[in-house]
């Protein structure tokens, strides 16, 4: 089967996503991070769709062919996941296996946590439950021996705080050359990066991103993770869009914290997977108490890891797609047609 392409419109957000597999088939949603796309889950779409399930990836708000806000408080998780739950009405699901992956993670998680009867499984790639969104609470998440607190207050997280202090800049770097950001980013883990101190703990210290370099350098492009049609793919929409929603995800921190602590009990009961990336040196869960919160909170975890940096989906899609197929019918009790 091949991967279509659909819009559902609402009276409050237009979501565009693609899809593959029978209709009729068993549903599995899965949310994209930033800068990303639906097309991010595009090896899994094909595999999932062709297994037999029904396999829908969606343009999260503020990316693609989805509707795009001009306030910052339109991108908290509240209304993302009520994007959502009007998404798998129009769907005709009751239930559905959400999986996410940097930004889309918390979207699933908070599926999971305040719609558990929607979801008839959870999984996340790179980032664990837990996480709220407010960059000041992942001192838990920080490998104080790699980053001493008085130079490095933040660790690797300073970024978030640089999209909290420096918007507009942040924004204006990267509206810059969409398509060489996208060349830049899209890349494989790399060894040698651990136990060095990641660029992201850099960024306010050097007033932006690529204040030092004067621009968006012009990197190779990875084609072991992207082709040229799938830079070219991200590079139009994040031109089209820019980059004012995509970043405002970024500085909901306390409108998420408030949503996160409606529920006084935060413990998911159903089926979570979470797949760790060893050589993701943001979302470290290998050397800091990251994945911790998580393993106390999911009653029935089961935990994989790849050697891939953070792009997991694109890096690694066939050892990715055998661990969610193993799951699906295994622990997650979730069989295809």
């Amino acid at each position: 089967m091949e991967i279509t392409e659909h819009t559902f419109s609402s009276e409050r957000h237009k979501t565009f996503y693609r899809a593959c597999g029978p209709e009729q088939g068993p549903l599995i949603i899965m949310t994209h991070g930033w800068p990303e796309l639906s097309i991010s889950w595009r090896h899994q779409l094909l595999y999932l769709g062709n297994k037999g399930y029904r396999a829908v990836a969606p343009d999260m708000r503020g990316y693609g062919g989805s509707s795009v806000y001009a306030e910052h408080s339109a991108y908290a998780q509240r209304e993302i996941v009520k994007d959502m739950i009007e998404l798998i009405d129009s769907l005709g699901g009751d239930k559905a296996v959400w999986i996410g992956h940097d930004w889309g993670s918390p979207v699933a998680w908070n599926v999971a946590l305040h719609h558990p009867e929607r979801v008839a499984a959870v999984a996340s790639l790179c980032v664990p439950f837990g996480f709220s969104g407010r960059p000041e609470d992942l001192e838990y998440a920080i490998n104080r021996e790699l980053y001493p607190a008085d130079e490095y207050p933040a660790g690797q997280w300073d970024y978030q705080l640089f999209y909290y202090e420096n918007f507009d800049k942040a924004q204006e770097e990267m509206e810059e050359n969409p398509e060489r950001l996208a060349k830049l980013l899209f890349r494989k883990g790399d060894p040698n990066g651990q136990g060095q101190i990641a660029a992201t703990a850099l960024t306010r210290k050097n007033g932006g991103w690529f204040n030092l370099t004067g621009g968006v350098p012009d990197s190779p492009q990875d084609y072991d993770v992207v082709n040229d049609q799938d830079i070219a793919t991200y590079a139009k929409h994040l031109t089209e869009n820019g980059f004012f929603g995509p970043n405002s995800w970024y500085v909901n921190g306390e409108a998420n914290q408030s949503y996160f602590n409606e529920k006084h009990d935060l413990t998911l009961l159903m089926p979570a997977l979470f797949v760790h990336a060893t050589y993701d040196y943001v979302c470290d869960t290998t050397t800091t108490g990251f994945a911790e919160p998580m393993r106390k909170l999911c009653k029935d975890l089961t935990e994989e890891r790849l050697d891939c940096g953070h792009w997991m989906a694109q890096e690694k899609p066939i050892e990715l797609n055998e661990i969610l197929s193993n799951w699906l019918s295994g622990q997650a009790r979730y069989p295809a047609m």
